[in-house]
């Protein structure tokens, strides 16, 4: 079977090195190695490490693996929420995360807002003492983005934590680590890695918090966690394979610094190219849309004819998500895609736009 050039939002395409690492963690041992071994602990050192590094993470943040993003949910309700959550969003995602934090913390509060628009800092109720609030930074359901002047101003406005969905944009685009106490990502994305683990950036201010509620009746209790990755062993038997590869991907990465350059003038090429080839996007203002998820809007019938058509020639699109799954698709724009696989697609688009 012919391997399709996939642009879907995620699981997405990896990087080709990919082929490789798994050959040498097999050979290596590591998938057999006992996770509270020195080995292990070593690779998970080095990993942590390395994401701090090639991310720019702050040297006082900490690194944590767990299985996904929808975990990150868990935990965040579990351990830093003691009663009440306000959930901004315009997005399938952002409103997901509401409705299972609901589902274990009744007090969770949702803040909706238009899809070309930031969310109006006046309109959110900051001061009514919630004690954790939930931000997309990169909605994927409708590729929209989070201004950074709309983080740093939420951050000025208040000392409450403040954790960040950044699903679709962590290792892709350049992260204001300071203004939130806890991002988390799964790997199938911006990382260009298999699904199966997502990485969870923590502030000294969210660990405080968790001290305050005191959680330690889940496994997965951010505690708990802590205290096994500050001796470099998890709480649970890890996804040994999903450490090593994600280890050795940032050792051939460039800085976040580099590769979000690149990122970024991909999408703004892809924002030029999508309108005068008589395209609509689904996101019209640039100020908030995403450089990693770029969305396009048509009748049902047109977004079903283009995506058969380009499975035909070879390449999937990506669905659409939520209210606009009938009426969109979606495009990666994740670093492991390559420049030529960007040409195929646009000649594609370009093609059948003329007929």
């Amino acid at each position: 079977m012919s391997q399709m050039i996939t642009f879907y939002p995620g699981p997405s395409k990896v990087y080709p090195q990919i082929e490789k690492y798994l050959q040498d963690a097999f050979h290596s041992g590591i998938l057999s190695v006992n996770h509270r071994s020195d080995v292990f602990m070593e690779m998970l050192r080095s990993t942590i490490e390395s994401v701090k590094a090639k991310l720019d993470i702050p040297a006082d943040y900490e690194v944590y693996f767990v299985s996904s993003a929808t975990e990150c949910w868990e935990i965040i309700a579990q351990s830093l929420i003691g009663s009440s959550s306000l959930h901004i969003y315009n997005g399938a995602f952002g409103e997901k995360w509401l409705e299972y934090t609901a589902k274990i913390k009744p007090g969770a509060e949702g803040f909706s807002f238009g899809l070309n628009e930031a969310p109006d800092i006046e309109e959110l109720n900051i001061d009514l003492g919630h004690d954790v609030i939930c931000i997309t930074h990169n909605e994927t359901s409708n590729g929209t983005a989070l201004p950074l002047l709309f983080h740093s101003d939420l951050r000025s406005l208040t000392n409450q934590i403040i954790a960040v969905d950044a699903t679709s944009s962590m290792a892709g685009a350049i992260l204001p680590w300071k203004d939130a106490d806890v991002w988390y990502a799964s790997v199938q994305k911006c990382f260009g890695l298999p699904a199966g683990m997502a990485v969870m950036v923590v502030s000294p201010a969210a660990i405080h918090r968790a001290e305050q509620v005191a959680d330690r009746s889940f496994y997965n209790s951010l505690l708990f966690t802590r205290e096994n990755f500050l001796k470099y062993q998890t709480p649970y038997t890890p996804n040994a394979l999903g450490i090593y590869l994600l280890g050795r991907v940032m050792e051939h990465v460039a800085p976040i610094v580099n590769v979000a350059s690149e990122i970024h003038e991909r999408a703004r090429e892809w924002y030029a190219f999508l309108p005068e080839n008589g395209y609509e996007l689904l996101v019209n203002h640039r100020s908030v849309q995403s450089d990693t998820v770029i969305a396009v809007q048509a009748d049902r019938e047109k977004v079903t004819r283009i995506k058969s058509m380009a499975r035909q020639a070879g390449l999937q699109l990506g669905n659409g998500y939520g209210k606009w799954k009938e009426t969109s698709f979606r495009i990666a724009n994740f670093p492991a895609i390559t420049i030529t696989e960007i040409s195929l697609l646009r000649n594609f688009l370009f093609t059948i736009s003329r007929s």
